[in-house]
C-alpha cells in the first residue's frame, strides 16, 4: 500500500474505532447508572406511527425493534421515548403494542430509559460486537500507521 493511502487510512480507522469503544464505554455507563439509580415505573409500549404499515396488519406499529414507549414521570405527564440498549433485529414477542414493562429513567432527563434489569433481553451480544467493531478497527489504524512510521 502506497504511504499517503495507508497513512489517511491508518488514521480513519484509528479515529473511527477510538470513537466506537468511547461511545460504547458512554452507553454502557450510562445504562449502568440508570438501572442502579433511575427511578422505576411502568410503562406502556405505543403502536409507532408507521406511515407505510397497515391498520389491523400484522406488522402494524412493530417496524422498529426497539419499542416505543409512554413512561410516565408524573401524575399527568408522561414521555414517549426508546429504550437505550434494546436494538435485536426483530422486536421480542412481550414488547408488543399495549403490553406494560418494567423501565428505569432519569428524573433530571425522562427521555433516557433502560428497561429494568429483570424484563431486559440481554444486550451482551450487541455489546459485544460493538466493541469487537471498534477494537478491530482501532487495531487496524494502528498497524497501518505503525507500517507507515517504521518506513
Amino acid at each position: 500500500m502506497e504511504t499517503p493511502t495507508a497513512l489517511a487510512a491508518g488514521v480513519v480507522l484509528t479515529l473511527f474505532g477510538s470513537a466506537l469503544l468511547l461511545w460504547c464505554a458512554v452507553e454502557l455507563r450510562l445504562r449502568h447508572h440508570l438501572r442502579r439509580h433511575g427511578v422505576p415505573v411502568t410503562a406502556r409500549v405505543v403502536a409507532d406511527r408507521d406511515a407505510f404499515g397497515e391498520p389491523g396488519a400484522e406488522t402494524y406499529g412493530e417496524l422498529d425493534s426497539a419499542p416505543l414507549l409512554a413512561v410516565p414521570t408524573g401524575p399527568d405527564r408522561s414521555v414517549l421515548t426508546r429504550p437505550r440498549g434494546q436494538t435485536p433485529l426483530r422486536r421480542p414477542a412481550w414488547l408488543v403494542p399495549g403490553a406494560a414493562v418494567p423501565v428505569r429513567y432519569d428524573a433530571r432527563r425522562p427521555s433516557r430509559v433502560v428497561l429494568a434489569a429483570g424484563s431486559a433481553g440481554s444486550a451482551v451480544p450487541g455489546d459485544v460486537l460493538w466493541l469487537l467493531l471498534g477494537t478491530s478497527a482501532l487495531a487496524g489504524g494502528l498497524s497501518l500507521l505503525g507500517e507507515v512510521l517504521a518506513r
